[in-house]
């Protein structure tokens, strides 16, 4: 894969995860008290809502930044795993329900691995 085809693939997979991590973070964030009783619903205490709306909405807007994107990616997805674990545990419906949080990993995975530094032979 050139160089070329790589950037261009990356930025479309960042420009349409960044869109969507902006869009969950800002609706969690925008129905803060409904955020915090679904945490709270599996167990989890409510500090946990706000670090995973805020981190959305953050690594969605971290993704569009240039500088951002390695860290971004790799704080979303942390966030994702711990859906997918809670999707597999908590989450009636199980990883069935899940469909969505394992796309959304494997394709930050996938730009993570795109924006790796690359060393250039000359």
């Amino acid at each position: 894969m050139t160089a070329s085809t790589r950037n261009i693939i990356a930025w479309i997979l960042q420009g349409l995860l960044g869109l969507a991590f902006i869009a969950s973070g800002g609706r969690k964030l925008m129905d803060l008290p409904g955020t915090v009783a679904m945490f709270g619903s599996m167990g989890m205490p409510a500090v946990v809502a706000y670090l995973v709306a805020g981190g959305e909405l953050l690594g969605g807007i971290g993704l569009l930044i240039p500088r951002f994107v390695r860290p971004a990616a790799l704080g979303l997805i942390i966030i994702m795993v711990g859906a997918v674990v809670m999707h597999a545990t908590k989450i009636p419906g199980g990883l069935a329900n899940g469909v969505p949080a394992i796309a959304l990993l494997v394709l930050l995975l996938v730009v993570f691995w795109l924006r790796r530094p690359t060393t250039s032979t000359m």
